[in-house]
């Protein structure tokens, strides 16, 4: 015991010198680095307008869709990616350098293969800079060190054999005693483990980018559990976790393009918004695939749900409020070093919300997102030419009197939709042994699959509301729900809840809930 603890000592010694002599030719070397700046040109990139700043230049074609920019020190490892079928990256490192690059046409690889050459040599030669003014500390402190290191491993080396033979010794003595044997110490990383590693820092919501275009390999699809327009969904399994994989078809290219760019650009974490793992392009017989991967929630979509499931009203409250919360979270636009900008949905429905196995929802499909900056003056509406889903298209969209270049009015329709997932939760709910049948909002007035021309009729000229049963009013959490729903449904767009009201209202009403079951326990 006494050895051991003296040769994790002199180890743990030995990794502290490493750091420290590490840590010592960074600072040396980051001192020249750090003002080696260059300028560049950046085209198709959120967040800044001609030139940008950077260590290095870069220029990026994914799948014909080009852009230029710049990269920091940290993101130089993206320059020396192997190359991927559909996409091409070349960096540069001097002013505007970015400007005239363009994708190399076959066999003209050595243009981009020449400059990724020179680029690796200036990289290295910055690392390797030392400053004139250290040189004198270096050369008696590298030394010193490296003795040092040698002079531990040998008596660490001396220690271990010294301990190895009685260790044997008492192994092969009680190799057969079942008392012995012991449990390694801790666990084995586990996939949530390791996401939340990856996902600690960056931008983004997901694996970082280089580590993503290596996933179509890692994964093992099992079943396919549903089909829709825009591709498929399968179950795969990943390091021994399921994982959910969305395979876009060709023709809704533009919604994975659409929504792995605001995956990615964006910190998206919440509890009620579908968590986001990696996309990736694979080829399948000669044909590409797009991927986008996510967390895999076993129960399905809420529409599916509630097809076979009953809730109570306390379960009601529950789902409702986690779906506000997850809307509210993309309607705020986050203030700092690594904020997010406002999204608005565009298509919330049943459909794109998953349900997990506490009971509370999560938001999903953000391929027709609409992203508004307040603090930069910008509002990307994208070039996805798919429309929403026409049933729960708000007043606006379809009289087409939407004021497309003001942000609030994209919010304002998500608040419209909002209301009719409230309502078909409710009518899921069990109040006086009552419940219905599960049916899509104004099934009794549209076909199974309503035309444009149909909800028009119905929303804006005649101006219908789904109908609310009676027996909603009888219970004290679905007639405040149902309160919350007919505010999400007025004509006017501008007199509607915000998504933050609907949250504070519904929280409001899960708060008295508790405290009235916790009173009537205690009378009890």
């Amino acid at each position: 015991m006494g050895r051991a603890t003296t040769l994790k000592a002199l180890l743990s010694t030995a990794w502290l010198v490493c750091v420290l002599a590490d840590q010592l030719t960074d600072d040396s070397s980051t001192k020249e680095g750090a003002n080696d700046r260059v300028e560049c040109v950046c085209e198709n990139r959120h967040g800044c307008t001609d030139t940008c700043s950077g260590y290095v230049c870069f220029f990026t074609v994914v799948r014909g869709f080009a852009s230029r920019g710049c990269f920091e020190l940290q993101q130089y490892e993206q320059c020396r990616a192997r190359r991927i079928p559909d996409l091409h990256i070349s960096c540069c490192a001097e002013h505007f350098c970015n400007g005239n690059l363009t994708e190399p046409k076959e066999p003209g690889q050595a243009l981009a293969v020449s400059q990724h050459t020179l680029l690796s040599q200036s990289y290295t030669k910055n690392l390797l800079y030392v400053n004139p003014e250290d040189s004198a500390i270096m050369l008696v402190a590298v030394p010193l060190l490296i003795l040092l290191i040698v002079a531990m491993a040998v008596c660490a080396l001396v220690v271990w054999l010294r301990s190895r033979r009685p260790h044997y010794r008492l192994t092969h003595m009680e190799d057969h005693d079942a008392t012995m044997l012991k449990v390694p110490a801790g666990a084995d990383p586990t996939y949530g483990d390791i996401f939340d590693e990856f996902c600690t820092s960056g931008s983004g919501t997901g694996l970082p980018y280089l580590v993503q275009r290596t996933m179509a390999r890692q994964i093992s699809l099992v079943e396919c559990v549903g089909k829709g327009r825009y591709g498929e969904v399968w179950r795969g399994t990943w390091m021994g976790e399921s994982v959910a994989v969305k395979i876009f078809s060709s023709r809704d290219e533009q919604s994975w393009f659409r929504e792995t760019e605001i995956y990615n650009t964006v910190q998206l974490r919440h509890d009620n918004i579908l968590g986001f793992i990696a996309s990736d392009m694979t080829s399948k017989n000669s044909s590409t695939q797009l991927w986008l991967i996510t967390h895999f929630h076993e129960l399905g979509s809420l529409y599916d749900f509630l097809q076979y499931s009953s809730l109570d009203p306390e379960g009601c409250l529950r789902m409702c409020l986690s779906v506000a919360s997850g809307l509210v979270h993309l309607h705020t636009e986050i203030l700092s070093t690594q904020g997010k900008p406002a999204i608005a949905h565009r298509d919330l429905k049943s459909r794109n919300i998953l349900v997990r196995r506490n009971g509370q929802c999560c938001i999903a499909d953000l391929g027709l997102g609409v992203i508004h900056s307040q603090s930069n003056d910008y509002l990307d509406v994208g070039t996805n030419p798919r429309v929403g889903t026409k049933r729960y298209m708000a007043p606006e969209v379809l009289d087409e009197s939407i004021r497309v270049d003001v942000f609030e009015s994209y919010k304002q329709t998500d608040i419209w939709a909002l209301g009719l997932v409230l309502w078909e939760i409710s009518r899921r709910t069990v109040v006086n042994g009552i419940v219905e049948d599960y049916r899509p909002p104004f099934f009794d007035m549209v076909p199974s699959d309503p035309s444009f021309e149909d909800m028009r009729k119905v929303v804006c000229v005649d101006q219908h509301r789904p109908s609310l049963h009676n027996r909603l009013y009888s219970h004290p959490i679905l007639s405040s729900i149902a309160k919350v729903m007919k505010e999400c449904w007025f004509q006017s767009p501008p007199a509607r809840l915000t998504a933050l009201r609907v949250r504070k209202t519904l929280s409001k009403l899960d708060q008295d809930t508790d405290q009235s079951i916790d009173k009537l326990k205690q009378d009890v």
